[in-house]
This record gives C-alpha cells, sequence and structure tokens, in this order.
C-alpha cells in the first residue's frame, strides 16, 4: 500500500478552495451537487482507508480474533510506520462510527418526531399546526408499511412511500403577507422536489467522517437554501418577493429545527442569500469553464477525489493480495 494508503486522509483539502468558489461563482443547483458529490467520495474513501490501517493495528494486538497469519511481518511491512499508524487508526475509525451513527441517529429521531406531530392531520401536501412559535420546514416523505391486500397479492413487506410534505406553524404565517406565504411554499416545495435533503446528509455525515470536509458541510448547507430561493422566485415570479419572504422569516424564526430537515430561515447568512436576490437569476452550467478560478478549483477538486478513490483502491486490492499471500503461502 505505501503512502497510497494515507492520501485520501488529506487530500479531502483539496476541495476547500471549491468550496468558497462554488457558493459565490456556481449555479447553486450546480453547486450543490457538486459539492455534495465530492464531499460522499472524498468521505467513503478515507473511511475505508481508515478500516485498512485498523486490519494492521489490531493484527499487531495479542489475543486478537484475527488470524495469525494476518500479523506476518509482510502485512506490517505493507504499511509505513506500521506500529503507530495501525494503531492509532483504530480510536480513529471507531470515533468516525460512533460520532456518524449518532448524527444518523438524531436525524432519524427528528425526523419521527417531525412525522408524530403530524399525526391525525389531514395527509396534504401542506400541513399546518397550530403553534404560535414560528418555523417551517420541507419533512421528506418515507415508507411506510403495506397493506394486507398488498401481502395478498406477493408484496408482503414492500412498504409504500410517503410523500414529502411542507410545515408550517400559524405563528409562522401569521408574519407572513400573502404573497410572502406563496413564496414560503414555492422555497419549501422546491426543496421536497431537489431531495435536498440527500445532500444534506451526505455533507454532514461526511464532515463525521473526516473533520477536512467540513468546509464542504457549510458551503452546502448554503448553496442547498439559494437553490431553494432561485426556485422560489422563479415559480413566484418575483425575486424581491423571496428576498422579502426571507428576511421576515428569518427575524420570526432564526433557527432551524435541523441541520439536515431544508427550511426558509435555514443556514447562510440571511444577507447573503437577500443581496444575491437583489441580483440577476445565475446562469445555470453543468460545469464551470476551466479558465475560471472556479473551473480550475472544480477540476483540483475532481483530481483529488479521483487520485483518493484509486489510492483507497489500490490499498484495498494491495492488502488483500499480502493477505492472501501470507494465509496460503508456497
Amino acid at each position: 500500500m505505501g503512502v497510497f494508503v494515507f492520501l485520501p486522509l488529506v487530500l479531502p483539502l483539496t476541495a476547500w478552495p471549491v468550496a468558497r468558489l462554488a457558493e459565490q461563482r456556481l449555479h447553486p443547483r450546480t453547486a450543490t451537487r457538486l459539492l455534495a458529490a465530492l464531499a460522499g467520495v472524498s468521505a467513503v474513501c478515507s473511511t475505508l482507508c481508515l478500516g485498512l490501517l485498523v486490519i494492521v493495528g489490531t493484527a499487531q494486538l495479542p489475543g486478537n480474533p484475527l488470524p495469525d497469519s494476518w500479523s506476518d511481518p509482510d502485512v506490517r511491512a505493507a504499511v509505513p510506520y506500521d506500529e503507530i499508524a495501525g494503531r492509532a487508526a483504530i480510536p480513529a475509525l471507531l470515533a468516525v462510527l460512533v460520532s456518524c451513527g449518532l448524527a444518523a441517529w438524531r436525524q432519524e429521531r427528528t425526523r419521527r418526531r417531525a412525522v408524530a406531530a403530524l399525526a391525525g392531520l389531514p395527509p396534504t401536501p401542506v400541513a399546518v399546526l397550530p403553534d404560535r412559535t414560528p418555523y417551517a420546514y420541507a419533512l421528506p416523505g418515507g415508507s411506510r408499511s403495506g397493506s394486507a391486500s398488498g401481502s395478498r397479492s406477493g408484496c408482503a413487506g414492500r412498504g409504500r412511500r410517503r410523500p414529502g410534505r411542507v410545515v408550517v406553524s400559524t405563528g409562522m404565517l401569521d408574519g407572513l403577507a400573502s404573497a410572502e406565504r406563496r413564496a414560503l411554499f414555492a422555497h419549501e416545495r422546491a426543496h421536497l422536489a431537489g431531495r435536498h435533503h440527500r445532500h444534506l446528509l451526505t455533507v454532514h455525515l461526511a464532515a463525521r467522517a473526516n473533520p477536512f470536509l467540513r468546509p464542504l458541510r457549510t458551503a452546502v448547507s448554503y448553496t442547498a437554501e439559494r437553490w431553494a430561493d432561485e426556485e422560489a422566485a422563479a415559480e413566484v415570479g418575483s425575486r424581491r418577493t423571496v428576498a422579502r419572504a426571507i428576511g421576515t422569516a428569518a427575524l420570526l424564526a432564526p433557527r432551524t429545527p435541523a441541520a439536515t430537515l431544508p427550511a426558509l430561515t435555514g443556514a447562510g447568512p440571511v444577507p447573503r442569500r437577500v443581496a444575491a436576490l437583489m441580483r440577476p437569476a445565475p446562469v445555470g452550467r453543468a460545469w464551470p469553464p476551466v479558465g475560471t478560478a472556479v473551473g480550475l478549483a472544480a477540476w483540483g477538486a475532481a483530481f483529488g477525489a479521483t487520485v483518493s478513490a484509486l489510492s483507497s483502491a489500490n490499498s484495498a486490492v494491495t492488502l488483500f493480495l499480502v493477505l492472501r499471500g501470507v494465509a496460503s503461502p508456497v
């Protein structure tokens, strides 16, 4: 494996320049998808390489349950500074797994609480809760158990998809004008249509897996809101109306229910979002031009993600061949 096993742990640093530039110079839709993909790939690769280092580290510990052949000198020789790196990787991987597990559990707990709060309400696309506390957010859909008739037709255990809903309190609606309410609903519907919760959850877990990916989490939290702002402005037909709705809603409800539940008052400095809506709509591009600063940063980040994937694959294959060789010597 050599030094290749360490590269995916530090190569996420190549995505830092594109994180800031993408916020400012890319269409929010392109920036969200690009940064979420980079974060997901980088997190998987770095976690895989941590796992490979753990195999080498645990094989050195007395009484480990791994095969004796895995502690062969050839296995340790595959990793530079194997004694330090291998043993240091054990608590690091445990921390990553615990942190990601807690984040996923909290996300599911928040979603279940939000679903429970809607119990008894009509299954309409918009759920209005009689609550004086101002809030509004997009609640993603989920699976639900199938019916008895479905089990008779051989579909037992196959759940049906619960559609996403816009959740808003009466306290929020009372604080908005009619046009601003339309902008709010358009914004939240854009979150549901674009499935922004998936991008947010991806970067949230990625930042837990590798701290070097935290700038991407911050950037995607902002660009996802900007994406919904632009979709709402196109639907409402007035960028100023959406800007007023954002400012008013932020004053009414400065906090969101959870980092992965998109909301009109979500992440990102409100003045920047309002200022962006005061300018002409951004031009959507599938990929930034190579000759621009953001284009060079995007290609650099893509190159870093590619090298991470190749390095982790090379390390995994190398370790597999070494382990198979020491397990069945000729």
